[in-house]
């Protein structure tokens, strides 16, 4: 997204673990945006992260960035249970959130941080990043171009080998909201609600780690006229391929496709494959939209709604009720 704006906007980071040094990253690349503040439990950590990435202010108190007059969005890293909290406090302090995937454990924290931004009119985006992903972008459009014809099946995975991590870890840890399926399980559901919607039945299966989170979780999503089969899990290794079928063709999201950096068309042995690499970690395309957002006065982004998000949340509890129906 090419923005011309007259102004940066100025952004807080809350939570400064791995995947916030990727988005600072990232953010540094953004011509449109820069770092006010940053905030952790711990100060060295702060003022180390400050300084890595040329941010203005450090806080060991995420109520001081909430309140920091200077900022107007925060982006929340913070560990899956923190989400709702961090999330009420930033927009009752009337900022701006983009908030880390999953946005709230279940649909229920995902409606109240919904409401409260429409209360205090305050933007609010889960950070799905892959729906900014330039290749899953043009995979839309030539799925709505009718370039494979009428979706019919797809097969997406996020798959790696962890199993080599402590109980006390957050993926092992269902008080940290661990497990597979809402930690990269959301991303094989998400491809399946942006290409082929709202599925009519859902099975899942799943292997449990001894701590009772899911290792390994395997769903299919059945539609009136479509499959969707879906994997995800930390027991293997995977080339983390994504394919959508339809009745003239096919698309290929080539290796690690939640972050593609180019996609295949396939017709009739034909081949074209695009090149569409992503800038930094990923994460640039993402936060242009928010900037856009944020420059516009829109309170939500019409590529990642709030629908989308509740939407893709209870397709994530749907699936944990049928694992659940199965551990009966």
């Amino acid at each position: 997204m090419n923005l011309t704006m007259d102004r940066k906007i100025r952004w807080g980071i809350a939570g400064l673990g791995n995947i916030a040094h990727k988005f600072a990253s990232d953010l540094k690349g953004v011509a449109q945006a820069e770092l006010v503040a940053v905030a952790s439990s711990n100060m060295d950590r702060a003022k180390a992260f400050q300084k890595e990435f040329e941010g203005q202010k450090a806080y060991d108190s995420y109520t001081d960035l909430y309140h920091d007059p200077e900022v107007e969005v925060i982006y929340i890293a913070s560990l899956n249970q923190n989400h709702k909290e961090m999330t009420l406090a930033t927009l009752l302090a009337g900022k701006g959130v983009l908030c880390e995937k999953p946005l709230g454990l279940n649909p229920e924290e995902i409606k109240l941080m919904v409401a409260t931004a429409q209360k205090e009119n305050c933007f609010l985006m889960e950070g799905l990043w892959s729906r900014f992903n330039p290749a899953i972008q043009k995979a839309k459009q030539w799925i709505d171009e009718g370039r494979i014809g009428i979706p019919r099946s797809l097969y997406a995975e996020f798959s790696f080998y962890r199993l080599n991590i402590d109980n006390d870890h957050r993926l092992m840890d269902p008080k940290k909201g661990g497990g597979v399926l809402l930690d990269i399980g959301v991303y094989p559901l998400f491809l399946a609600h942006l290409i082929l919607g709202e599925p009519k039945n859902i099975e899942a299966q799943s292997l449990l780690a001894n701590t009772g989170v899911d290792i390994q979780t395997s769903i299919i999503l059945q539609y009136d006229n479509a499959q969707a089969m879906l994997y995800c899990g930390i027991a293997n290794q995977s080339d983390n391929n994504a394919k959508i079928g339809g009745t003239k063709g096919q698309i290929v999201l080539h290796g690690m496709w939640h972050n593609a950096q180019s996609l295949e068309l396939i017709q009739e042995g034909n081949s074209l494959r695009e090149e569409l690499p992503t800038q930094g970690y990923g994460y640039v395309s993402q936060i242009e939209e928010v900037n856009h957002c944020i420059a516009t006065g829109k309170k939500e982004s019409d590529l990642w709604t709030h629908q989308n998000t509740l939407d893709l949340s209870q397709q994530v509890a749907r699936v944990f009720q049928k694992i659940h129906e199965k551990k009966q």
